[in-house]
């Protein structure tokens, strides 16, 4: 089986994944950092440890642009020097930092995060990503840390789509301090 293309994200049981007013200076948008108090338990031998430590452990990242942006690139380097793959209809203004390159094409992008991750999954980062991957058939699974919090405004996961709907097939249920972990598997059709 090749590597797969694994969404990680953090969301609000009303299917908020930052605060309103998401931007720089305020990433997470007002009490958007509320998604993600079950880091704080991350280097715990418990249920969020092991999230993390899986996410970690991916070989190979897939970002949206704007993803990319707010987090200042990740200075390069989101964890262990693996490859980062940003989704952008447009070049950076200067030359990208660390092993980081920008990719228009999303089955190329997918291509190429397998091939570089080692047999390892690839996370994903970002909700344009994971709506592009879903919609070029190429994101293979979501890992959704469900926290118990109804934000009620912000930005969502999936707006609406003109496609048909996608089934998706719960794999894995772990329940963490501040979060369900929920991993689904993207049926193709």
């Amino acid at each position: 089986m090749t590597a797969p293309i694994r969404l990680y994200m953090s969301m609000s049981l009303d299917g908020f994944i930052a605060g309103p007013d998401d931007q720089a200076g305020q990433e997470l948008g007002r009490n958007g950092g509320r998604l993600f108090n079950w880091l704080d338990d991350r280097m715990s031998p418990g249920v969020n440890g092991q999230v993390f430590a899986e996410a970690m452990s991916t070989g190979a990242i897939i970002s949206g642009r704007r993803t990319f942006d707010l987090a200042h690139g990740w200075n390069g380097d989101h964890h262990n020097g693996v490859p980062i793959f940003v989704l952008s209809h447009t070049d950076p203004d200067d030359k990208p930092s660390g092993n980081t390159k920008f990719v228009s094409d999303v089955v190329f992008c997918a291509s190429q995060a397998r091939a570089e991750s080692k047999d390892r999954a690839v996370m994903v980062h970002g909700a344009g990503a994971a709506q592009a991957l879903l919609r070029a058939g190429q994101l293979d699974e979501l890992e959704i840390h469900l926290v118990p919090v109804l934000l009620g405004a912000g930005r969502r996961l999936f707006e609406a789509r003109d496609t048909e709907h996608i089934d998706l097939q719960l794999t894995r249920r772990l329940e963490g301090r501040d979060a369900h972990h929920l991993r689904y598997r993207v049926l193709k059709h």
